[in-house]
């Protein structure tokens, strides 16, 4: 995980018809811990969210084609059920459940040592890429992460 660069998925673990499964390292310093919280680092809930965004962009990505890139339109029923702390391998997964007229909803939920740690519901705006320069840097990252298909 990068947080500086919002690079929030290290590797795909899986990915298997509506679903993807990543792995995502939080690192042991960055400054993000030295204001949440000093003498008690925790990863921000909203990093966590990101890191679900994320793990369905990489699905909805995988399942166009690179055809469209998702962008974040909503959050619902977030639930945050345990701290993150510097060190942590999280397994993050998210599975498509709905998709057309240019939206689609993933179920996503974050879990570290096999415990749920949060879980969301996630809206996307799927439209062409904006820019080559940004279709170009997200296949590159697709090849980082190992994504099926651009390895």
């Amino acid at each position: 995980m990068r947080l500086e660069y919002f690079q929030m998925v290290d590797r795909v673990l899986a990915l298997e018809d509506e679903t993807i499964t990543v792995a995502s390292f939080v690192p042991n310093e960055s400054p993000v811990f030295e204001g949440h919280f000093p003498g008690h680092p925790i990863l921000p809930g909203v990093l966590m969210v990101e890191t679900m965004a994320q793990t369905g962009g990489w699905l909805l990505m995988a399942l166009s084609g690179f055809t469209t890139m998702p962008f974040l339109l909503k959050v619902a029923e977030a639930k945050f059920r345990g701290f993150v702390t510097p060190g942590t391998e999280l397994t993050v997964t998210s599975r498509r459940t709905h998709d057309g007229s240019g939206y689609a909803v993933t179920e996503a939920r974050i879990e570290a040592g096999g415990k749920r740690v949060a879980d969301a519901e996630i809206n996307f705006r799927l439209m062409p890429f904006p820019a080559p320069e940004l279709e170009a840097a997200m296949r590159g990252n697709a090849k980082r992460i190992g994504l099926p298909g651009f390895c």
